[in-house]
């Protein structure tokens, strides 16, 4: 009696059925992973706040989602992106070793300029002057954002041009914001705060 075990090889059909399966799985994610680049370069991102310096809005190692999609179509209009009064962006800053930090970072802080605006910080109080307000009107005052700005310190006058932007963050005397490096360009933006989305107890959108 022949025990001779025969393999037999697959048909040529199941092979092509096989490999189109394993084909089309490596494109799915494929694809997947490219939809993901390409949502995190232009449209929204994860970020961690990394220090104090928007506090009491905003806390060491909060995560939130920054909203990129604006700041996009900005590069492809070539239009500059021009946050609102009060939003709050995450930017990138260059020249910070100065002060003791990283050369470049990536800060957070609130738009309180705008172009066209007067920026005057004096005798801890910081007052905006333009052609809607030429007798001046005090952001931290007439914003929501307000009533959680301690006392503004520096002595700053300042006109601000065309795409120039004047930043602070929300804890005044722990931030290194326009008051020391002076305005932000718009094409400086990377994205606006939408939403904190940690701690779980603390969701909150802008």
């Amino acid at each position: 009696m022949d025990n001779t075990h025969k393999t037999t090889t697959p048909p040529v059909s199941v092979k092509k059925a096989v490999f189109k399966e394993m084909a089309s799985t490596v494109g799915i994610l494929l694809i997947a992973f490219l939809v993901a680049i390409g949502l995190i370069t232009f449209v929204f991102q994860s970020y961690q706040v990394d220090g104090p310096s928007m506090e009491s809005t905003l806390q060491n190692q909060d995560r939130l989602i920054v909203w990129k999609a604006a700041r996009t179509w900005s590069r492809i209009s070539h239009h500059p992106y021009v946050p609102n009064r009060g939003d709050v962006i995450v930017f990138i800053e260059n020249g910070l070793s100065q002060f003791g930090q990283d050369s470049s970072k990536q800060l957070i802080k609130r738009v309180v300029g705008l172009p066209g605006d007067r920026v005057v910080v004096k005798d801890g109080t910081m007052t905006i002057y333009n052609a809607e307000h030429p007798n001046g009107f005090n952001p931290d005052k007439t914003l929501p954002y307000g009533t959680n700005i301690p006392y503004t310190s520096g002595n700053i006058d300042v006109t601000l041009h065309e795409k120039q932007l004047f930043v602070c963050g929300d804890n005044r005397p722990d931030s290194l914001d326009s008051r020391t490096f002076g305005y932000i360009n718009t094409d400086q933006i990377v994205g606006k705060l939408v939403v904190r989305i940690f701690p779980a107890n603390k969701i909150m959108t802008f």
